[in-house]
């Protein structure tokens, strides 16, 4: 890969593509770093951020809102009062696609550094 995850931008979808192998989500997911989760029976990506109080969770929720509308790749979120799960999957292929990688990457940017 000529980049880095946070400094692609999703393609796409295919709903013809295939969903990306075990292998092959496996790699990506080491570039994530050890706190994002996938679940191979869900087929997703998750990750739980939290927070000191609701008014930072909803920042954050409205920043991954903004990251989603721009990729045009929008996570399920789970909101509550110190901590929001974002997860990722591509629908259209039933599975992983590089575009939840890349999401997770600009999404895990926003309180990783």
């Amino acid at each position: 890969m000529n980049s880095k995850l946070h400094e692609q931008c999703c393609r796409a979808p295919d709903s013809a593509a295939a969903p990306l192998t075990p292998a092959q989500a496996d790699e990506l997911l080491a570039q994530l770093g050890s706190q994002w989760q996938r679940d191979e029976q869900a087929r997703s990506l998750r990750r739980t951020f939290d927070f000191a109080d609701y008014r930072e969770t909803l920042a954050f929720v409205n920043a991954v809102a903004w990251i989603a509308e721009r990729q045009d790749h929008h996570p399920d979120l789970l909101v509550r009062y110190r901590d929001c799960t974002v997860t990722f999957t591509t629908h259209c292929v039933g599975g992983l696609s590089i575009n939840d990688f890349i999401c997770a990457a600009r999404v895990g940017r926003l309180l990783d550094e």
